[in-house]
């Protein structure tokens, strides 16, 4: 897949580049989508997955431009 970029109008800067879609489109296939169970091996794994997508929406250890300085 080749990139596309397009030029566009800026403020002080004239017409620059800027590199369009990456992507390919499409939706995904077949019998094991979506079926993360399967595709981990251990129960470690999966504990440690769910871990994971537990503590990006309740923890409050967060990193980088997520973090904000009063709790909502």
């Amino acid at each position: 897949m080749e990139n596309k970029i397009e030029k566009k109008k800026t403020p002080g800067k004239g017409e620059v580049g800027v590199l369009g879609a990456t992507f390919e489109k499409g939706k995904p296939e077949g019998e094991d989508m979506g079926r993360w169970r399967q595709k981990l091996a251990t129960r470690d794994e999966k504990l440690k997955y769910l871990q994971t997508g537990e503590r990006y929406w309740y923890s409050k250890e967060w990193f980088g431009s997520e973090k904000r300085k009063n709790p909502a």
